[in-house]
């Protein structure tokens, strides 16, 4: 069962409705701990004790660096409770990384595991300068100087439920709800200011858009510090009442046990990921029939692959979405209905209520059909750059138009494909060349599981194309195989005159291809 939710509230008053409605329905299910609606909300109100017990009021940040967890949620959702803004923090950065969105972000508080994937945080941040920090607490693990979970909640006893929803009736839906720091691989990362009420508005839509049920059974592969994880991922569970299961990294054999053991119906995630599902030796000894609803993006999403995945994954819809960090990560998005074709070749139209165009450089809007850099307008587009009005000026303009810097066209039916970053176009003997382009039509050759493309120096043409294939299972790839059968689909042009044959390619923890390795290995080689 649906419920109908206002745009403007708050994500307290987003769980206590939760909780009304959804009550002994399960809300969150990891490793054997069970938790409905009525006792997150529970959890929830002790959180929020144990912050404001601790002296933190409206307005304070802090900040979790840890895998997908229960206690992820919990810890966020407590102190969003007050008004208090979460800082997010990727499981992939080092000390000094982790020490400069801390810094950054103003967090007087840090929640974190005492080692993951071989990684010790604490130990990381140890001989870091971390100039607001008072106190690091633990979910899991003991570190020197660090507190247990248990500890910090026991904390806010004293703290009952009513003072705690009295405080939370002070925060209003336009307050700011998290910080979450651009990937840095232009430059430092920026913080990225979003309110509660237009968090809640856009995955509102999502969930009317994808069709995600209140008897769902979702499990979470993407981190919760990016917002696949964290917003398209258990804040639109609690939006809908579906159940939460959290999966801290991607291990393809816990996964397909976890969707046989717990019918697992919604499977969101990277194209990679559902590659990897389908090369898996073994997969037909799993029952994975429960498998309804998968949600892709962030790289070219063949239309094979979505043949595949309907036909031999069984999802009974696969839609693709288009989104960055400074739209809350929704830009735009598929009907679930759409044929194939359509959700291979396009990301979508724009979610409900906003506005996207396609302009040339002097940001004029282009005719249906023309390449331009993607702006977006409406209720999705973030409050600004945290301390930084020159760059938010710089990427917001006086219209309210978000100037993404991502390439693509509008076809007449308002869906837009991307080709590619403006920074990652390159020219050949003049012609212009995105990446996202070539990579789609690469992965039409039936040999070709997973492309990247970058642009690479030539003494004659300036730029030409360099591919990065990843063969499809049992399939054998070679550079002049690659090469003619590109000559016979693409412009000439667009044909990479170098191809590296690669058993995977550099990806983030959301698993966008990080083509900033790729540049570094062309330039090593």
């Amino acid at each position: 069962m649906a419920t109908e939710l206002t745009a403007e509230r708050t994500l307290a008053q987003l769980l206590q409705s939760a909780a009304d409605t959804y009550a002994e329905q399960v809300a969150i299910e990891d490793d054997g701990e069970i938790i409905t609606y009525t006792e997150l909300n529970r959890l929830r109100l002790r959180a929020a004790a144990a912050f404001h017990a601790r002296g933190l009021r409206r307005g304070d940040h802090i900040a979790i660096w840890a895998p997908n967890s229960y206690h992820w949620i919990v810890a966020a959702i407590g102190a969003q409770s007050l008004g208090i803004v979460l800082v997010p923090i990727n499981t992939r950065w080092k000390g000094a990384e982790a020490a400069y969105a801390l810094n950054r972000g103003r967090a007087t508080l840090l929640f974190t595991v005492d080692e993951f994937l071989g990684q010790c945080y604490p130990q990381m941040l140890a001989d870091q300068d971390l100039l607001t920090l008072r106190q690091t607490v633990l979910f899991q693990g003991q570190a020197p100087g660090c507190e247990s979970w248990d500890e910090f909640v026991a904390a806010g006893a004293g703290v009952d439920d009513a003072e705690v929803n009295a405080l939370s009736a002070q925060v209003q839906p336009g307050d700011l709800m998290d910080i979450a720091f651009t990937s840095g691989t232009t430059g430092a990362p920026k913080g990225v200011m979003a309110g509660h009420g237009q968090n809640i508005r856009i995955y509102q839509t999502w969930c009317d858009t994808v069709g995600l049920r209140d008897d769902d059974r979702y499990m979470i592969i993407a981190p919760f510090f990016h917002t696949f994880g964290y917003k398209a991922g258990w804040l639109a569970c609690i939006i809908r009442g579906a159940s939460i299961y959290p999966a801290p990294s991607f291990d393809l054999e816990q996964v397909l046990a976890q969707i046989e053991r717990c019918r697992i119906t919604v499977l969101p995630g990277a194209p990679t990921i559902y590659h990897s599902l389908l090369a898996h030796p073994r997969l037909a000894e799993y029952d994975i029939s429960s498998l309804r609803l998968a949600v892709t993006g962030a790289a070219p999403v063949p239309v094979e692959l979505v043949h595949k995945m309907r036909n031999v994954l069984k999802f009974e819809t696969v839609v693709t979405a288009y989104g960055l960090t400074e739209s809350c990560g929704t830009v735009s998005i598929c009907e679930a209905d759409d044929p194939p074709e359509v959700i291979s070749a396009t990301s979508g139209h724009a979610i409900a209520g906003t506005e996207l165009r396609i302009v040339d450089p002097q940001g004029k809007e282009l005719p249906r059909d023309e390449p331009g850099e993607i702006w977006v307008r409406g209720y999705n587009v973030m409050q600004g750059y945290l301390d930084d009005p020159e760059q938010t000026a710089l990427t917001i303009n006086s219209e309210g138009w978000l100037m993404t810097g991502d390439v693509g066209w509008m076809n007449s039916d308002g869906y837009i494909q991307i080709t590619g970053r403006l920074k990652d176009m390159f020219i050949v003997g003049g012609f212009n060349c995105y990446p996202a382009e070539i990579e789609n039509l690469l992965c039409g050759m039936e040999q070709v599981d997973q492309a990247a493309v970058i642009g690479v120096p030539d003494e004659r043409m300036g730029e030409v194309a360099c591919a990065w294939l990843v063969p499809a299972p049992g399939a054998v790839l070679d550079e002049s195989t690659v090469i003619s059968w590109c000559r016979r689909n693409m412009a000439n042009y667009k044909v990479p005159r170098q191809v590296r044959v690669v058993d995977s390619l550099p990806t983030n923890a959301a698993g966008k291809v990080l083509k900033n390795q790729l540049r570094e290995l062309a330039e090593s080689t």
